[in-house]
């Protein structure tokens, strides 16, 4: 993969039945850089999970793993961000945030990451 592309990953989990997990340690394999915020400390391969909201410069995409109805916390914070694109996996979309993004100029995807990956489409 030619490209390294920084992406969030929002809800990511240290469990590793998550696709959030899952998310992380693809996006590692696929030798992208990748930063990991979610709700409880812990690791991911060697990626610490952060909490909260950190401040992340240099961001390309935000990966969302959480509902749309846990979202709307954190609509003014992914838009910080500054990311080029916002990628909604599957039990995620959420219209109301996508057409927002649009109008802040990001480019809002109903994808799966994993799949974008996979098919090296990232």
């Amino acid at each position: 993969m030619a490209d390294r592309k920084k992406t969030v990953v929002l809800g990511a989990s240290p469990n590793p039945v998550r696709f959030s997990h899952k998310a992380v340690k693809s996006l590692l394999r696929h030798d992208q850089e990748v930063v990991a915020v979610g709700f409880k400390e812990g690791l991911i391969v060697d990626e610490e999970i952060q909490v909260g909201m950190p401040p992340i410069d240099g961001v390309h995409t935000v990966s969302i793993y959480i509902g749309s109805s846990r979202q709307s916390d954190y609509y003014d914070y992914i838009i910080s961000l500054k990311p080029k694109r916002v990628i909604f996996n599957p039990g995620t979309v959420n219209p109301e945030f996508m057409a927002r993004l649009q109008r802040e100029g990001i480019e809002p995807l109903a994808e799966c990451m994993l799949v974008l990956l996979h098919e090296e489409d990232y």
